[in-house]
């Protein structure tokens, strides 16, 4: 079967059942995205610094150290990025301790689990964070393979596609058979870039912009992960 933009048949890659899905965990799995923002604005303010709808929008996706460099230069007056992780941290850990699953998070993933979907998860948390957050929801240990943050094998982080790249290398199939679920701008240019279908999550078209760089690639932009919970289940049927 063929993973291009359409497959033999003439069908859509959507129309096809992937070989693996792969999953971004912030804004796709658990709703912590608001909460990152809110941390990072709180911890700026601290520095007499308020940070713009743009400027936080350009931090999701992107894993800490890096969205702390961005943070740190635009502060008023950087202090470094380790006094600005010391005031954030603290901060981030409080407001994520409330993180809930996003709607039909749950559901896709005990559906992928129950028909042997193989899965990974590849997020720019670190595995202290992402273990932090999944303490209210075990049932994101269905999805045992995991390229995080601060994986030894990384060698960039969002937006390049690293972390795609290995989470299908660990799965054992090709990136271009695979499903890819993102939210963000950065994690839609790395998914795209390692040759993933992607879905985006997104309800406001103008949040991910590609600037004509994959014009070869059509991200699926949709409301609701059940969507990509349906598309699952028409391929699976007609298999």
């Amino acid at each position: 079967m063929s993973f291009n933009q359409f497959n033999r048949d003439g069908e859509h890659w959507f129309m096809s059942f992937p070989a693996a899905c792969l999953f971004d965990l912030d804004g796709v799995l658990l709703d912590t995205e608001p909460l990152h923002a809110q941390a990072w604005s709180q911890a700026a303010a601290v520095f007499a610094t308020s940070l713009s709808t743009s400027q936080l929008s350009m931090l999701k996706g992107r894993r800490r150290l890096d969205c702390a460099q961005l943070v740190n230069n635009w502060l008023n007056t950087p202090v470094g990025i380790e006094q600005l992780l010391a005031v954030r941290q603290p901060i981030a850990n409080h407001l994520l301790s409330q993180a809930k699953a996003m709607p039909g998070a749950e559901e896709l993933v005990r559906w992928c689990y129950d028909h042997r979907l193989p899965m990974a998860m590849a997020s720019s948390s670190t595995a202290d964070a992402v273990a932090f957050k999944s303490i209210h929801h075990t049932w994101l240990a269905l999805i045992q393979t995991r390229v995080l943050g601060d994986d030894l094998s990384l060698r960039a982080g969002k937006p390049a596609p690293d972390p795609y790249l290995l989470a299908a290398r660990r799965l054992a199939v090709q990136p271009t058979a695979c499903w890819a679920l993102e939210d963000s701008q950065a994690g839609t240019e790395a998914a795209l870039a390692a040759g993933c279908h992607v879905w985006v999550l997104s309800e406001n078209e103008a949040d991910i912009n590609c600037d004509g760089k994959f014009k070869d690639e059509n991200p699926r932009q949709i409301a609701q992960l059940k969507t990509v919970l349906d598309h699952l289940q028409q391929a699976w049927d007609a298999l």
